[in-house]
């Protein structure tokens, strides 16, 4: 029997996720590890809890488990990538030399927290959407953290939402700046279609409903509304979808400004995809610890 598609997030993974566990290590214990010479190299067993105040989703195993890996130790997980649990937890059971598993804790707990950080908040985001009747996609930003990207990314798939465009490489996308440097939304994606090549989508960020009339007729994929709101953001894509039916494809962004509690403002079907920081932007990190068990025979 195939196994559960919550168990193969970390096939989505490139070959360099695992050199940066490496640095991590290093970036931790640069020189000596005092504290590793204190507890020596007994072999141990330490329980990986969830904690907190909340119903969390774990996000952030392959991490977690290259850590010790790397260090020698093993990892037994009592729970599924994407899966919920409830204070206190007992997640994974943690095997391996006592200075071992402590030189690793730290690095795998801030990983396994932030992301599984956003993958709660992300299935929350996700969710309230749902329940006020959204249909289409809810995606991330590209605000994430320098070095830390593909665990954020990671978290946010983890959680059920579209990770949006990973890097520059990913899609075109041509904000204010782009625009105003170029001369106009028109001269801007005819520079862009000359180097992008028919397999990127390309993206324009509009202020107004002149812009994004301009970036339609010029052949843009997708159409940012930034900071339209309301009553106006309704108007305008119901307009536009109207002028241009069967003359062009596009979809219709709507981000910038969002919350949990304005959700429902933004959440109408008119917008195919609505992109918010909010899923990983000063997110709540999930609270783990480890507890190195103390044998039986002492």
């Amino acid at each position: 029997m195939a196994s559960s598609h919550l168990e193969h997030y970390e096939y989505l993974l490139p070959p360099s996720w695992k050199t940066q566990v490496t640095a991590w290590l290093q970036e931790d214990a640069p020189s000596f590890d005092y504290g590793g010479f204190v507890v020596g190299e007994d072999q141990r067993e330490a329980f990986l809890l969830g904690k907190g105040f909340q119903t969390a989703v774990l996000a952030g195993k392959p991490f977690f488990t290259e850590v010790f890996e790397q260090l020698g130790c093993t990892v037994e997980w009592h729970l599924e990538e994407g899966e919920n649990f409830d204070p206190v937890k007992h997640v994974a059971t943690v095997r391996g030399k006592a200075r071992q598993i402590l030189l690793g804790e730290r690095v795998a707990l801030n990983i396994l927290a932030r992301c599984s950080g956003i993958a709660t908040k992300s299935k929350r985001v996700k969710d309230l959407a749902r329940q006020a009747g959204y249909k289409n996609i809810i995606a991330g930003t590209r605000k994430t953290t320098p070095g830390f990207r593909l665990v954020e990314k990671y978290g946010m798939l983890v959680g059920g939402i579209d990770g949006h465009r990973h890097d520059l490489s990913s899609m075109i996308m041509l904000k204010d700046n782009h625009i105003w440097s170029s001369g106009s939304i028109t001269n801007a994606i005819k520079q862009a279609r000359k180097v992008g090549g028919f397999s990127l989508l390309l993206e324009v960020e509009v202020q107004s409903e002149a812009e994004a009339d301009e970036a339609i007729d010029a052949g843009a994929d997708i159409i940012m509304l930034d900071n339209i709101e309301g009553n106006e953001l309704v108007g305008v894509v119901r307009r536009l979808r109207e002028k241009w039916a069967g003359k062009r494809k596009f979809l219709f962004e709507s981000s910038g400004n969002i919350t949990e509690k304005n959700l429902h403002e933004r959440a109408i079907n008119e917008i195919d995809i609505l992109s918010t920081s909010v899923v990983h932007q000063s997110v709540q990190h999930i609270d783990f610890s480890l507890k190195i068990q103390k044998p039986k025979n002492l």
